[in-house]
């Protein structure tokens, strides 16, 4: 260790008392944080590029430091799926540190990561007051049935109003109006579902048919419409 001159010739004072780190709550435990693998938690972080084109939700499953489930979820940019491809291969076996300084290709997931890397190592992960944490593909389980991200697609023009595209309930194939013209319902199709029943050998059609539902008061509608075409 190099001193400079003054500092080695200062008299040396005691230390008082012990100043260590905060504990933050972890998994049902109060933990002190001095290592890596001091840190364990489930937690989510959002983060975007410059141009703020894109965006990405990254969820990651942190047990004794080391990264054992990543999910990677992007939006707004045809790039980003390829990086979060690469992303995927690149976060699992990395401890925090190391995945806080790893280029995961796209602006936006390294954002998201150095969000996520500030909740988790402050304790304001998802799972700070559940016991044990969660099971290692409990990120996988946000997903819900078919395995796909809710996205939220909405359009809309000054001149010709709202479109619904996409909602939480899968891909939207119309538009329930009244007969002022207002939106009263949607009509989609869970995509996960139907593709499910697809693998399994069901008809296409039939498929879709059975994936196929309603919201809001739809079946009163005076005219409907297809949001993508009309």
């Amino acid at each position: 260790m190099l001193y400079s001159a003054e500092v080695e010739h200062m008299c040396p004072v005691a230390k008082g008392a012990y100043h260590g780190p905060a504990p933050v709550p972890e998994e049902g435990k109060w933990v002190q944080v001095k290592e890596n693998s001091d840190i364990s938690g489930l937690t989510h972080g959002v983060g975007w590029c410059a141009p703020q084109q894109g965006g990405c939700k990254l969820t990651l499953n942190v047990k004794n430091g080391i990264i054992e489930e990543a999910l990677i979820e992007t939006v707004g940019c045809s790039g980003m799926t390829h990086s979060a491809a690469m992303s995927a291969e690149i976060l699992p076996g990395k401890t925090l540190l190391e995945a806080l300084n790893t280029d995961l290709v796209c602006d936006a997931i390294n954002v998201a990561m150095r969000e996520l890397f500030l909740q988790i190592v402050y304790g304001r992960s998802q799972t700070a007051f559940s016991e044990g944490g969660l099971p290692i593909g409990a990120g996988l389980e946000d997903l819900g049935k078919g395995l796909r991200s809710q996205v939220g697609t909405m359009y809309g023009t000054k001149a010709k109003g709202a479109r619904y595209l996409e909602m939480a309930e899968g891909y939207v194939t119309r538009l329930a109006l009244d007969k002022d013209g207002l939106i009263i319902g949607y009509e989609f199709v869970h995509m996960g579902k139907a593709m499910s029943a697809i693998k399994k050998g069901v008809d296409a059609n039939k498929a879709i048919k059975d994936a196929t539902g309603s919201y809001g008061r739809f079946a009163e509608a005076a005219k409907y419409i297809d949001p993508r075409v009309e």
